[in-house]
């Protein structure tokens, strides 16, 4: 472990113990597995400089891109990792100058060894993991909401408290409230977030997105992030060139102040671990906006450009500037398909809805409430969350196939790319399936089951609503500990359980939360329903 990487941050680690040897299973070489242990040492060590010593937004900011940068599928650059390490260290030197010359130094803000942690008590290193992952997952809905000039102090100084943390030696009593807050602070993190968004971009009205690409230059872009498509949108306006999204950048369609350029067309690929595969010889430039990139093929090397934290080796990056006229010339130079293309889903399916989030739900509450009452629907399934390429997340495909049609499925993040081409029929008015967004959205989806437990005076725990979870990464995390925090019990993970969580730790979430792994999905339709 001492010559070689370990990381086991994402669903996909090897042998669902860890990944230990010269490269993960992501992509992401041993060195710079270490590069980004030693940038989250450095953070750590910037966070506990700023405890009783002043920040500055700047800082803030740093501490955001940091965190977000150690996500899995986002940076496998050396060297900008190397460069973050500078500036976090310069930031470090700044808000606390002549530190490192003190000749009576401390080394309570050093920067720490993350082995230290890897190598802790099982337990300790479980809990500190949640912790670790919960708040890198956080940091990117927060950076996301700052882009948009989103801020919350309360959000912004649990980031520091957490990472401050990670360096004591606290005991497993004490780290459990701290990885419950993780989960608490996150719910208003993504409250802000949505609070961005809308206010930015307005809210989400239900649509129909195509999946066949029109004859001629295009454009596809992938990641979350809306402004980047609003800004590419922009630029591209009236040059003849059609925009079209990729993985969770689909909801952006039902936004009113992105859905009104005419030219943003549809929805090209599915989820994010097909694009080696969906992206090879594509006639068009592919711009990555935040995580969700895999190591580049040649095929496609070309034509892919990243900007925000992501980055990739000899990959054009758009920097601060945000000028995309790189990828506007690579668009009209590869000229796009001959003539209009035709693509399906998993399923065949050739259109998709999104838009579903919960001022739309909830514009209708009244009818979803009324259509409970008289027998019309009969359970609610939110089932959503981060897809991946393991085998048994046909899973996901398999439960909403068999989900009776007096029931409705509620889904959001690209998990429901394994399910969202089909036509399940309408109920009460409504689609039975209903995408509700990003996964960061899930936050719409607790405002809906706060409203319907409200509506029938009882707790959400007593609703006929069952959560059917899939994670794949750090962002599911977060979301997995905001529902703890919410008291909802009864949850279904999968495909397998986080590699990082002990025996221990597992044995307190089921004990107290009920958590349960998927099985078969038949068999777990027969037990939700009875």
């Amino acid at each position: 472990m001492d010559d070689k990487m370990f990381c086991f941050q994402c669903e996909q680690t090897a042998g669902c113990t860890g990944c230990t040897g010269n490269a993960g299973v992501c992509g992401k070489t041993a060195g710079n597995a270490k590069l980004q242990d030693e940038l989250t040492g450095a953070l750590i060590g910037l966070a506990r400089a700023c405890s009783g010593n002043p920040r500055t937004d700047k800082t803030d900011r740093l501490i955001l891109e940091g965190l977000f940068t150690t996500v899995t599928n986002v940076n496998f650059n050396d060297d900008t990792l190397r460069e973050m390490i500078t500036r976090v260290n310069e930031e470090k030197a700044h808000v606390v100058p002549g530190c490192a010359e003190c000749p009576s130094r401390c080394g309570n803000i050093d920067n720490y060894d993350m082995s230290r942690l890897w190598k802790a008590d099982e337990d300790i290193r479980s809990l500190k993991s949640l912790i670790l992952f919960g708040i890198r997952g956080m940091a990117a809905y927060a950076y996301h909401a700052m882009v948009l000039g989103y801020t919350s102090a309360r959000v912004n100084e649990f980031f520091y408290k957490a990472l401050f943390v990670l360096a004591e030696d606290w005991r497993m009593e004490e780290l459990l409230p701290l990885v419950m807050e993780v989960g608490e602070v996150n719910l208003e993190c993504m409250e802000l977030l949505d609070r961005a968004n809308t206010e930015t971009f307005g809210t989400p009205i239900p649509t129909e997105v195509p999946l066949t690409v029109e004859k001629g230059p295009f454009i596809v872009i992938t990641g979350h992030d809306l402004y980047d498509l609003k800004l590419l949108l922009e630029q591209t306006e009236g040059k003849g060139i059609h925009v079209y999204t990729h993985g969770e950048m689909l909801p952006a369609h039902a936004y009113p102040e992105l859905k009104k350029y005419p030219h943003l067309k549809g929805n090209f690929g599915t989820a994010w671990q097909n694009q080696q595969k969906e992206f090879a010889n594509l006639p068009a430039p592919v711009l990555f906006t935040t995580n969700c990139l895999m190591p580049v093929k040649d095929s496609y090397s070309d034509r892919v450009f990243t900007t925000e934290v992501v980055s990739y080796p000899e990959m054009v990056h758009v920097g601060d500037e945000k000028d995309f006229t790189p990828v506007i010339e690579k668009a009209l130079e590869l000229g796009g398909f001959s003539e209009d293309t035709e693509f399906t889903g998993i399923n065949g399916g050739r259109t998709v809805l999104t838009g579903f989030g919960h001022g739309t739900v909830l514009s209708v509450a009244d009818k979803v409430i009324e259509a409970v009452k008289a027998g019309e629907i009969r359970h609610f399934f939110l089932v959503g969350g981060c897809d991946g390429a393991r085998p048994g997340r046909n899973y996901y495909t398999d439960f909403v196939k068999m989900t009776p049609k007096d029931t409705v499925v509620l889904t959001l993040a690209c998990g429901k790319y394994r399910f969202n081409d089909l036509d399940l029929g309408t109920i009460g008015g409504l689609p039975r399936l209903m995408d509700m967004g990003q996964c960061n959205d899930a936050y719409s989806a607790v405002k809906v089951a706060a409203a319907l437990a409200e509506a029938f005076e009882c707790s959400v725990n007593d609703l006929p609503l069952s959560m059917i979870l899939s994670w794949y990464e750090q962002k599911a995390v977060c979301i997995l500990l905001t529902l703890l925090h919410l008291g909802i019990r009864n949850i279904k993970l999968g495909p397998t359980l986080p590699a990082f969580i002990s025996r221990n730790v597992l044995d307190y979430l089921v004990d107290n939360y009920k958590i349960a792994p998927i099985g078969d999905p038949a068999k777990d339709l027969e037990e939700i329903l009875g």
